[in-house]
């Protein structure tokens, strides 16, 4: 595959990846207000939206098959436009693979927790335990993982023959709100209704998908636009069982 292709194809991929966020995100709002880790309506809450939970898991699995491709083919440009940033290549595409490994781990956890609500008698001690394990997952680890995603890929893509400056500034104010977020961790116990907190919805929420999907819509753009520019153009010799001059004259004669 020539890297035109490579480039237009990862940046369809990073779009419709963010375009399922976007349809995934208000999903989150259809389970109602979240009871305190300690009520004792968490499992009937679990069992109602057990349907909820899984349709998430199931998108994540698709957005990050996606994000994977889209991450391949920025490496892929990266490596084209700046040889001698092969470091923060790898660097770049190294914690795009954790940080999905461990999203999809996070995901593994709501799903489990779908699927223990779905058995009629769910455990509560259970399902606290699995929503406490995906915080961090979601919070702080995920985020300084993201962190450096897009400060190593924002710096490494910019530059003559690459994305245009901007993006690099887009790159690193992700990665700089990111890190803000990482202290969360230690403040106080988890409270989904707070905004700065291990749990709370500016940390697993807002922090944790908007600097990045807001990268990744613009360097797809820019890689399907650089897919275009880079295509070899179309000749008549070029379609299939067309005969070239010579070919052409020797069936005449």
């Amino acid at each position: 595959m020539d890297d035109a292709r490579i480039y237009r194809w990862s940046g369809a991929a990073g779009l419709v990846s963010i375009g399922l966020f976007l349809i995934e995100f208000p999903i989150y709002f259809l389970r109602g207000p979240m009871p305190s880790l300690t009520a004792p309506n968490l499992s009937a809450y679990s069992a109602r939206n057990a349907e909820n939970m899984l349709t998430v898991v199931f998108l994540d699995m698709v957005i990050y098959c996606l994000f994977l491709i889209f991450l391949s083919g920025v490496q892929q440009f990266m490596q084209r436009t700046r040889p001698g940033g092969e470091f923060l290549g790898r660097a770049g595409f190294g914690a795009g693979l954790v940080y999905t490994a461990l999203t999809l781990l996070a995901d593994s956890f709501e799903g489990a927790i779908a699927l223990d609500a779905r058995t009629g008698s769910p455990d509560a001690s259970v399902i606290r335990a699995l929503m406490e394990s995906q915080y961090l997952l979601f919070g702080s680890i995920g985020l300084i993982l993201m962190a450096l995603l897009l400060a190593a890929f924002g710096w490494a893509c910019t530059g003559q023959g690459g994305f245009p400056r901007w993006t690099a500034g887009l790159g690193i104010a992700g990665a700089i709100l990111c890190l803000a977020f990482v202290p969360s961790m230690f403040v106080g116990a988890p409270d989904l209704t707070a905004f700065y907190n291990p749990a709370g919805w500016g940390t697993t929420g807002v922090i944790a998908g908007f600097p990045l999907a807001a990268w990744t819509i613009a360097a797809s753009i820019l890689l399907m636009r650089r897919g275009r520019e880079t295509s070899p153009p179309f000749h008549l010799r070029d379609w299939p069982g067309h005969l070239g001059p010579d070919e052409d004259h020797n069936r005449k004669s």
